[in-house]
């Protein structure tokens, strides 16, 4: 059909466009190449578009906020949880920023997302980039400001670092999405961009990222962690539907007060306590606990973008065991000190992140010394938060173990997604019964976080039979998919549950009816606030253990049940006593052991003298930075110090 035939031999062709541009040679075949590009711009031509068109390059790499604008200009702020991100408003409006908080992102970020975004993201690109454009275009259409007011008196502010994937894309996506959307010139801004907290200081800086910065948002967060993971232990259990959100919304606003006003959190902590307290609980409802690990945006979000994850455990029968932004950066903390101690020893110092080139006097064991020392304060400094609002009995990871127990699986050294820590805490969460089961959530298409969850972890649940172990993907839609997986595997933990609490309450002799009988006379045990010490995966089984002597033995009996507790410990102890000891002789003489002593007591010498902060704070600087949000590197571009020469 249309094929014609040019004399006796001749090819077989299709008709092609002809050109008066492009002349046949007399008898031969046509150039089709030739009458293609004719076509092409004869169709130029017709349609108007014969110029040139220059690629759209990002001008807004370093853009800036004068101090003249300071009291014009709004910082938006979003994409931590809810809690985190509300009281980060209240602690940088305390220090005289216009600051908004505007949401979780949602489904209509998602839409904008995709409409405004490149092709191909993963959704927590989509969802956090289209809720920002979405905001805008909100207050343009529904709010009545024009395009110019709103780049002009607004500016994004959030963390990034030139990771492979989240940080290292998403703030060019951030621009590119905002010129699509008619909000060319919109300023995104980097806590990192500049690199350490000296960045972004002047005379004429509007946005000072200097340590008082810096301070605040970390007690903001940390406050926002002991929040949210306090809301987690009590809300399966609450008697009245709803009164722990009620709560936890009023101890939220009391910790604002506090960091907008800038008085003593821990005296608010202390106050907003009574809140969560007085929430009435059922410790014998029989939950599964599911550890909830993966990506970090995806199992931190609280909204559409994991499909309200979890929410939708709650309302299975889930007692959530979340992970905490502080976690991060003890993680942070442990990668600086392994990768200068696997660096140590090369025959040469490099001048890689962590390289060990140009120390100039600030020497290995000094850095580790500051590792150390770093990690010891942040967990110190958790616990005072904690503890006055009532966080009992929670210990942070530690890194350290994590990462011994994964190494038999997954390399330390790879650093993609959680790296290691996912199949570590899988198995210190089965070993050491810390949940009934282990949820990974992360984006469709994380390539980390998904070669981990299809690949090693099957392993590992075949090395630990009775594992429960559910991996998901999250695409922003297939929410019905989503949860059908989920059920399934919550149907096996909840069933697990159930029998542990059998098991437990047989194993203690004891009913369900004594123990609520005796819970209502020790009110105590039966408080929102209280934690049973670690027996079990639930908590329900812990609370068992922790009150069934009480029902079943009299004084005399516990007593001697707590005298033998003690002699089979103390015999635990010495048997250990000579392998200990003769570790302890080893490591005294290895000049590593005396070194590190060395570096530990210069470290705090010069903590009395007071020049910590001038031989190690570009140190310090530097990694509560890059600890705060991304354990990515830093931008090769920074125009700090390098961190080797810090």
């Amino acid at each position: 059909m249309g094929m014609h035939t040019q004399g006796s031999g001749s090819k077989v062709r299709l008709p092609v466009f002809e050109s008066p541009i492009v002349s046949r040679p007399e008898g031969g075949d046509v150039d089709v190449e030739a009458e293609l590009r004719a076509w092409e711009e004869a169709e130029r031509e017709r349609l108007g578009i014969r110029q040139e068109r220059r690629q759209w390059a990002d001008g807004m790499l370093k853009p800036n906020m004068t101090k003249s604008e300071k009291a014009k200009v709004t910082l938006l702020i979003s994409g931590l949880t809810a809690a985190q991100d509300f009281l980060v408003e209240g602690a940088l409006k305390g220090l005289g920023y216009n600051v908004h908080y505007f949401g979780v992102a949602d489904g209509a970020g998602l839409q904008a997302g995709k409409e405004f975004g490149n092709r191909g993201q993963c959704n927590p690109t989509y969802f956090t980039v289209g809720s920002l454009v979405k905001h805008l275009i909100d207050l343009r259409d529904i709010h009545g400001m024009s395009s110019e007011d709103i780049v002009k008196n607004y500016v994004f502010l959030t963390a990034g670092a030139c990771g492979p994937c989240r940080f290292g894309m998403y703030v060019t996506e951030y621009r590119k999405a905002l010129r699509d959307a008619g909000f060319d010139g919109f300023r995104v801004m980097l806590f990192q961009q500049q690199g350490g907290l000296s960045q972004a200081t002047g005379d004429d800086v509007g946005l000072e990222m200097n340590p008082e910065f810096f301070i605040a948002i970390i007690k903001a967060i940390v406050c926002g962690d002991v929040v949210n993971a306090l809301s987690y232990r009590i809300r399966p259990y609450e008697v009245v539907p709803g009164s722990t959100n009620e709560a936890v919304a009023r101890v939220k606003k009391i910790l604002y007060e506090a960091l907008y006003s800038r008085t003593n959190i821990f005296m608010a902590l202390y106050r907003a306590r009574k809140e969560l307290a007085a929430v009435k609980v059922d410790k014998l409802r029989v939950r599964a606990k599911v550890c909830i690990i993966g990506e970090f945006w995806a199992m931190t979000t609280e909204g559409d973008g994991n499909y309200h994850l979890q929410k939708f455990l709650e309302s299975e029968g889930a007692e959530d065991d979340i992970q905490l932004t502080t976690a991060w950066l003890l993680y942070n903390i442990w990668e600086v000190a392994r990768d200068t101690r696997e660096r140590r020893d090369l025959r040469e110092a490099d001048g890689g992140q962590y390289g060990l080139d140009g120390f100039e006097g600030f020497d290995v064991s000094k850095r580790l010394a500051t590792m150390r020392l770093a990690e010891m304060g942040l967990r110190v400094g958790f616990q005072c938060f904690a503890l006055p609002l009532g966080l009992h009995g929670y210990t942070l990871p530690d890194m350290d173990h994590v990462a011994e127990v994964a190494s038999g699986f997954y390399s330390n050294d790879l650093r993609g997604g959680e790296g290691h820590m996912e199949v570590g805490k899988l198995i210190v969460n089965v070993v050491g019964q810390k949940a009934h089961m282990t949820l990974s959530v992360k984006p469709f298409g994380c390539m980390p976080s998904s070669g981990v969850s299809d690949g090693v972890q099957s392993l590992i649940t075949s090395r630990f039979p009775g594992t429960i172990f559910c991996a998901v993907e999250t695409s922003g839609d297939g929410a019905t998919n989503f949860y059908s997986r989920v059920q399934m595997y919550m149907f096996k933990a909840r069933l697990a549950a159930e029998e542990e609490y059998r098991k437990t309450l047989a194993a203690n002799g004891v009913t369900e009816e004594q123990v609520r009988d005796f819970l209502a006379k020790h009110p105590k045990y039966a408080s929102a606030l209280h934690k049973a010490p670690h027996r079990a995966n639930g908590s329900t089984a812990d609370l068992v253990y922790e009150v069934a002597p009480y029902i079943t033995q009299t004084r005399a009996q516990r007593a001697l049940g707590s005298l033998k507790g003690a002699v089979a410990a103390a015999r635990k102890a010495a048997a250990t006593v000579p392998v200990a000891a003769r570790k302890a002789v080893e490591s005294a003489r290895s000049e590593e052991f005396r070194s590190q002593v060395r570096a530990d007591a210069e470290l705090l010498g010069e903590l009395v003298r007071g020049r910590v902060k001038e031989h190690y704070g570009p140190l310090v600087e530097r990694l509560a930075t890059r600890a705060m949000f991304d354990k990515d590197p830093l931008p090769a571009t920074s125009s700090s110090q390098p961190f080797a020469q810090a």
